[in-house]
């Protein structure tokens, strides 16, 4: 698993930290959700969690290995794969295979194996089509996906995903968790940062940052069913969790904790 004991974390000297001591277990073949008001330090925890900065203080292991390890860094980046909000950013080669081998070719890994690699990671995506595409005449939800398969070519233990979703339109929302559950089920922990409510009510547990700390963390049930606490720091129930609660309130009781819609219209038509 990866652990984090007393994380702390700030860009500048003198500034008050965007980590404080945060304590936090990811478990293999898990899908852990990361919500929280804008600057709670999701980000920061996103790039903690890849190696791309190091905390000043606590320790981060993934898999038993160090992170804070200079010797070790590059294993972890390996085994913790970061997909960023825009997939511009991460895409750097003229066509798309050539961005997917583009992280195994730095690994050092034999070009046999990157070819194999590209395939299968291409498959997992759906892009398999599209091998030969340059990048630029893909679609939004298209390129995430080869930043996807990019990441998954290297072989991560695990995959963090800093607001993947946002700039999708909900076709490309759907096909992007379609694939995250399939990761799911083939052992991939997954750290997704969301601002959905509707995303995160899917995962096994939800962690809610609040000024750099763990504010709450357990399944979407227990979270959600802290509706004062969420909305007293900017968040909100999912669509289905809103609804129910109106319709309580006005005289139509339904049974707590309904999160998504075949719950909500299950609960209506009983």
């Amino acid at each position: 698993m990866i652990s984090l004991e007393n994380v702390v974390f700030r860009y500048y000297e003198g500034q008050e930290p965007v980590i404080q001591g945060l304590e936090l277990e990811i478990s293999p073949g898990e899908i852990l959700a990361v919500i929280g008001p804008n600057g709670s330090g999701k980000s920061t925890l996103a790039k903690l969690l890849n190696g791309l900065i190091r905390p000043e203080q606590g320790c981060i292991k993934v898999d038993g290995i160090d992170a804070l390890s200079e010797d070790k860094l590059w294993e972890v980046r390996r085994r913790v794969g970061l997909i960023l909000q825009n997939p511009d950013n991460q895409l750097v080669a003229p066509t798309v295979e050539d961005d997917v081998a583009f992280g195994p070719e730095n690994l050092g890994v034999e070009p046999g194996e990157i070819r194999y690699r590209i395939k299968e990671a291409l498959g997992l995506v759906g892009m398999d089509d599209y091998a030969l595409w340059p990048p630029s005449r893909l679609s939004g939800g298209q390129k995430q996906r080869v930043a996807i398969a990019g990441v998954l070519a290297m072989k991560p233990s695990y995959l963090v995903l800093d607001e993947a979703t946002s700039m999708l339109d909900p076709k490309g929302r759907k096909q992007l968790l379609n694939i995250i559950r399939d990761l799911r089920a083939r052992g991939v922990g997954i750290v997704m940062i969301t601002h959905f409510m509707n995303e995160a009510a899917l995962a096994d547990r939800i962690a809610v940052m609040v000024d750099g700390k763990l504010g709450l963390c357990g399944i979407p049930k227990e979270i959600f069913a802290e509706g004062e606490f969420l909305r007293a720091h900017g968040l909100d129930l999912p669509v289905a969790g809103r609804i129910s609660d109106s319709l309580s309130r006005n005289g139509i009781f339904l049974p707590r904790g309904i999160l998504t819609v075949d719950e909500l219209v299950k609960a209506l038509c009983c």
